[in-house]
């Protein structure tokens, strides 16, 4: 585990599950906190598993300027002016092979999953997807339906998301490590997403970039996640913190364990750790970090 430094600078955050729940609303606590931070410049950033696209109406409503990190870290952009109704700037794209894309499709149809492509900013599924109206309002844009998702795998492909209802996309999860080791990284963001993306995709990759960029120590770098894809993210940064709604594999990763989302947990965490005043903030995280070890020996 890396060791926490103070004063923290950089703030990742993932999204679902993390700064908002099944509403899709951000709270008033979040967003004050997040602004606090930033008039203080520190850099915060949205690392999700969504399109960039979809995380953008997100990090307009808290004001962000930082890049925007999508698919887990296979697509980043820079976040447009304020007064741009334009995409960011592409700063990082790296895709599945064509032959793996298809492959994964393939795979995924046979172990009982519905395969849905994402590229760039487009959010491919099947015509005939009964489901279809539900994807686009949780992404916050229009689905493309195709006659057949196989035929659009042509060419190289941010990512693979395979849909099944729970608890299958986690049963499958090391048998498409296996059958796809060496040509994609597979990840699970929801319960009922089995992910694939590039190899060394991860979110642990991408908030090293974060951090290189800006010069700023991992050390003193605060992630929070809820998810399988936030694991490497979290045991990266000197201060990774899981939601309570982890598993278990994630919480052992995490130094702290925050609040839950319904009590904005991230928010909370941001003013013991970064707002705070820094004897405060170093006496936060040792609490915080004592009772994540006394609830993993406990279980609770």
């Amino acid at each position: 585990m890396i060791e926490p430094l103070f004063p923290i600078r950089l703030i990742a955050l993932d999204i679902d599950g993390t700064l908002i729940d099944d509403d899709l609303a951000l709270g008033s606590r979040t967003r004050a906190a997040i602004r606090a931070a930033m008039e203080r410049d520190i850099a915060v950033s949205l690392i999700t598993g969504r399109m960039v696209s979809s995380a953008m109406r997100f990090a307009r409503e808290l004001g962000l300027t930082g890049p925007i990190v999508g698919y887990q870290g296979g697509l980043i952009r820079a976040m447009p002016a304020v007064d741009s109704r334009r995409l960011g700037r592409l700063l990082i794209h790296t895709p599945l092979g064509a032959t793996a894309a298809h492959d994964i499709v393939l795979w995924t149809r046979e172990h009982g999953l519905d395969p849905h492509l994402n590229h760039l900013e487009r959010f491919i599924v099947r015509q005939d997807d009964p489901l279809a109206d539900d994807y686009s309002a949780f992404m916050g844009a229009r689905a493309e339906l195709v006659p057949d998702i196989l035929s659009a795998t042509d060419r190289p492909i941010t990512k693979v998301m395979g849909v099944g209802e729970p608890p299958l996309p986690t049963e499958l999860a090391p048998a498409a490590r296996l059958a796809f080791a060496g040509r994609a990284d597979v990840t699970i963001s929801h319960p009922r997403f089995l992910e694939f993306v590039a190899p060394g995709v991860s979110k642990g990759r991408a908030v090293r970039w974060l951090a290189r960029r800006l010069g700023v120590p991992l050390g003193a770098t605060l992630a929070v996640g809820d998810q399988w894809n936030d694991l490497e993210m979290l045991a990266e940064v000197g201060h990774g913190a899981a939601m309570p709604s982890a598993p278990a594999e994630v919480l052992a990763v995490a130094r702290y364990v925050a609040p839950p989302v319904t009590e904005e947990g991230p928010a909370q965490l941001i003013e013991s750790l970064v707002l705070a005043e820094p004897a405060d903030a170093l006496a936060a995280s040792r609490r915080l970090a004592g009772e994540a070890r006394t609830g993993a020996e406990t279980g609770a």
